[in-house]
């Protein structure tokens, strides 16, 4: 649980997220309400979204099935992945999503990715306006490297703000958060989101069944998890859950969620059966032996000193 972070009626928030990156695209309508309803029966309250996923079908399919149970919910979205960090474009696409989740408040706003080219104060200034006006709770960052966070986490105090969620990508292959983001925000008390547990289906085992997938249908997924290592070790976790008897991504999202800071897997699927494995990780008992195997699996990044030495 992440015991700061409430849903507006005062619930903790659930250990888990949901991602809605595929409903309205790889997911229609019915099967995106078949894997709503799987997260809620299994308690999850946490929603994640935003203003560019699958056109706007994302947000709009998610503002229907949460009309009737707003309030014990945590709604999530980003803006500013296109367009840039300033505020008339924050604004006009915050707006918009809005309005497809037919709601006035979001709990959390992320900045989807960090923004170069704009004052972080102009950002960092239309986030508190929003707070003010009762538009938003929660300030995230997406994508954000530890010194973007911070520097952003000195802007904010300006306005009386703090940076509350950081959402990077983190798995069994992507670990370079372990180095400075993970102790960052252990150290700050930000909530960590932790985006693609599954590595986009490579550590599911089944691009070596032959199966399709954002690997084999995304240049940018291929190119992300194209090292040959990366294939390797996820045959050795599909090897090792064999061994266990039980599902490679639920040993890999059960890994991201035992990691000691204690990040949030966001989980995602395109239907209810393809969900299963990941929401069976709510319950998976991992023990200290088992996750330490699991991450001897794949390389662990140096310290963030390169001194190799200091790693223990």
């Amino acid at each position: 649980m992440t015991p700061h972070l409430t849903t507006p009626n005062g619930s903790p928030v659930s250990q888990f997220a949901f991602g809605t990156m595929q409903f309205g695209g790889r997911a229609d309508a019915s099967e995106s309400q078949s894997m709503y309803d799987a997260c809620r029966t299994a308690g999850i309250n946490h929603f994640d979204t935003a203003y560019l996923y699958t056109d706007g079908n994302s947000e709009t399919l998610l503002g229907g099935m949460i009309a009737t149970e707003r309030e014990k919910l945590l709604i999530a979205t980003k803006v500013g992945y296109t367009g840039g960090a300033g505020a008339d474009n924050m604004r006009a696409q915050f707006d918009l999503s809005r309005q497809r989740l037919n709601i006035d408040m979001v709990d959390v706003l992320y900045l989807h990715r960090f923004d170069p080219d704009t004052d972080l104060r102009e950002t960092m200034s239309c986030f508190a306006e929003l707070r003010e006006a009762g538009q938003i709770r929660y300030v995230g960052l997406s994508n954000a490297a530890a010194w973007q966070t911070m520097k952003a986490q000195t802007v904010a105090a300006e306005f009386g703000l703090g940076v509350n969620l950081l959402q990077p990508m983190y798995n069994l292959v992507k670990r370079q958060a372990e180095v400075e983001i993970l102790p960052m925000c252990a150290d700050r008390g930000i909530a960590v989101a932790a985006y693609s547990p599954l590595g986009g289906g490579l550590l599911t085992g089944k691009y070596d069944q032959g199966a399709s997938g954002r690997l084999s249908e995304d240049d940018r997924y291929a190119a992300r998890y194209s090292p040959e290592w990366m294939a390797d070790t996820a045959r050795s976790l599909s090897d090792l859950a064999r061994e266990l008897g039980i599902e490679p991504a639920t040993l890999a999202v059960a890994w991201v969620a035992a990691e000691k800071t204690g990040p949030m897997p966001i989980i995602s699927a395109r239907n209810a059966r393809q969900l299963e494995p990941s929401l069976a990780a709510l319950q998976f008992a991992m023990t200290k032996d088992l996750y330490d195997r699991l991450s001897s699996l794949g390389p662990t990044p140096p310290p963030a000193t390169d001194r190799i030495e200091e790693q223990e």
